[in-house]
């Protein structure tokens, strides 16, 4: 049984507390309030109905998401505004069909199972299965506000990879670029408003779920987790070319083996 002794004693229910998990996928809620279960159910059971969906964008060179480090412009392409329809299909790519929403979710289940993050959930397989609802809903939730504002500042949602050469110039856009972004223009630079603005309302509203927490505890934790974890994947897509190429040389230069003697 999954135990929130702190919030029984002042009588408050948690809507991912008060859920019982047996394995292998099987739910029995005790207790929920309804708006909440509402949030939960939207946006952690539903992007799993889009997965696997072979959708092809009408660009495909201007909508690469890599299951790694997200929605990107290679070097190669040239930088153009977004379309409302392409908006809609790189936000479906990147929230529900491609592993890396998946995976990220997966990854920050993990971290959090092993640091006992949040303590009220056990560290058993129900207590696994609460962090995961958590940390992906919470992703879904970022990820919409993301593309929301974006859209409606007519901001660029991907990162492009830097037209310079040399390591530092390309290492100090990278890092740049997880907070600035540029307008409809796509030349003038301007700050990452709708991408801080998503964390931080993610992390305010997963405090609705999370026991004993606030609102501004979650969003800053949100917030910072943005800035490590976006200048980390804007450094792998900035030097992804590079590190990905010496395991393809690497994978090009061994040995051919020996054919079979023939009989």
């Amino acid at each position: 049984m999954i135990r929130d002794w702190r919030n029984r004693e002042r009588g408050v229910s948690n809507p991912i507390s008060d859920l019982r998990f047996s394995f292998p996928f099987t739910v029995e809620v005790e207790t929920v309030r309804p708006k909440r279960a509402a949030y939960f159910l939207l946006f952690c059971v539903f992007p799993l109905a889009g997965y696997g969906q072979n959708q092809k964008p009408p660009d495909q060179r201007q909508l690469e998401v890599n299951w790694i480090y997200g929605a990107y412009v290679a070097k190669d392409v040239p930088l153009v505004s977004l379309s409302g329809p392409q908006r809609w299909q790189l936000y479906k790519k990147q929230t529900f069909t491609s592993p890396g929403i998946y995976l990220k979710t997966f990854l920050f289940t993990a971290g959090d199972q092993i640091s006992d993050s949040p303590r009220e959930w056990d560290q058993d397989l129900g207590g696994f299965g609460q962090r995961l609802a958590s940390r992906h809903g919470q992703f879904v939730i970022q990820n919409s506000l993301s593309a929301a504002g974006n859209a409606a500042l007519r901001y660029e949602p991907r990162y492009d990879v830097c037209q310079c050469s040399g390591f530092w110039p390309r290492l100090g856009h990278a890092a740049m670029r997880n907070f600035v972004t540029y307008d409809k223009s796509e030349i003038a630079r301007r700050p990452q408003f709708a991408m801080y603005g998503a964390a931080f309302g993610a992390g305010a509203i997963s405090s609705f779920w999370k026991p004993n927490t606030t609102v501004w505890t979650e969003s800053y934790r949100s917030a910072i987790t943005q800035v490590g974890f976006g200048t980390l994947t804007n450094v792998i897509s900035e030097f992804a070319p590079e590190i990905f190429g010496i395991f393809r040389k690497q994978k090009s230069t061994a040995p051919p083996q020996p054919a079979p003697p023939h009989k």
